[in-house]
């Protein structure tokens, strides 16, 4: 399917090197690390399937159509270790060649390669974005330390994130007990979705902004459960009080004034929602912030 020239508003080149590309696109299908309710192995070709039926352009009304864009079709088959591992090897090649991607999960298990492939790649310490209703921040869960629950503790494994101060999480409305004893007394920042509420957007991104200011690179990873079920009820860990998509638009403009390299979109569960809210909603979020770093790359080049 990646192959189809159709896919992604027309805007996809399977044949470019990814040197020339302007973004990288690539899906993880696995589900296999959840400890709730699996589907979101489904999500890459859902996602996929309608992109064909869009134009390339943004809500405010601008064209991107000369974007250049290689999916790199899926990354499955075979056990979990050696998913990750190609995974892992395909994000150092992307970062070391300074071309921006896209990667759709899965669940949050899939951000674990990414993360550590951008580490592999870089010689500086980089800044991770959460947008969640989870921290994922357990050291294991049900005794699976590569849960989709576990993404940020193995991320403070890397040689390049510090600390706490790497971090930034938005939108958090629920904790496991052992991610409440471990954040104790760090310095984690974290707006959660009751605060998020109350500050509105422009407060939030200056404050992410404010966070994040040391770093160069920067990775945004966009858990779908962030948003309120009743914006996105396709997920497999749904959690009352998120975010509306409005909301959710305006910060992710506001985010990419900040030098992100990339971003995933996870935990779109297909086949929990017959709307496919979750689908559609993974699809605007992947096409304005495409859109934002289209126009962003464009300033640059004036």
């Amino acid at each position: 399917m990646h192959n189809d020239k159709s896919l992604w508003a027309g805007l996809n080149r399977p044949d470019l090197d990814i040197e020339e590309a302007d973004v990288a696109v690539f899906g993880i299908p696995f589900d296999g690390s959840v400890s709730f309710r699996a589907g979101a192995s489904e999500a890459p070709d859902a996602l996929r399937n309608i992109t064909r039926t869009i134009t390339p352009t943004t809500e405010f009304l601008e064209s991107f159509e000369e974007l250049k864009v290689k999916d790199m079709g899926n990354f499955e088959n075979g056990p979990r270790d050696e998913i990750f591992k190609a995974v892992e090897n395909a994000t150092e090649k992307l970062v070391k060649a300074g071309t921006f991607f896209t990667m759709i999960g899965g669940d949050h298990s899939v951000t674990i390669p990414v993360l550590r492939g951008i580490d592999k790649a870089l010689d500086e310490p980089f800044g991770i974005i959460h947008l969640d209703a989870h921290f994922d921040i357990c050291d294991e869960l049900g005794g699976d330390k590569l849960s989709h629950g576990c993404t940020e503790r193995r991320a403070l494994e890397l040689e390049n994130i510090n600390g706490p101060e790497n971090f930034f999480f938005i939108g958090i409305r629920s904790i496991e007990m052992d991610e409440l004893h471990f954040i104790e007394g760090k310095d984690f920042s974290i707006i959660n979705a009751h605060d998020f509420d109350k500050l509105g957007v422009p407060a939030v991104v200056d404050k992410v902004k404010q966070g994040m200011r040391n770093f160069n690179k920067i990775y945004l990873t966009v858990d779908i459960d962030c948003l309120d079920p009743a914006f996105a009820a396709g997920t497999g860990t749904p959690q009352f009080g998120g975010m509306t998509s409005r909301q959710l638009l305006n910060l992710l403009k506001g985010l990419f004034d900040l030098p992100i390299i990339g971003f995933d979109v996870v935990e779109v569960a297909p086949s929990l929602d017959p709307s496919l809210t979750s689908v559609f909603a993974a699809r605007k979020i992947v096409t304005e912030c495409w859109g934002h770093q289209w126009r962003k790359n464009k300033l640059g080049a004036l």
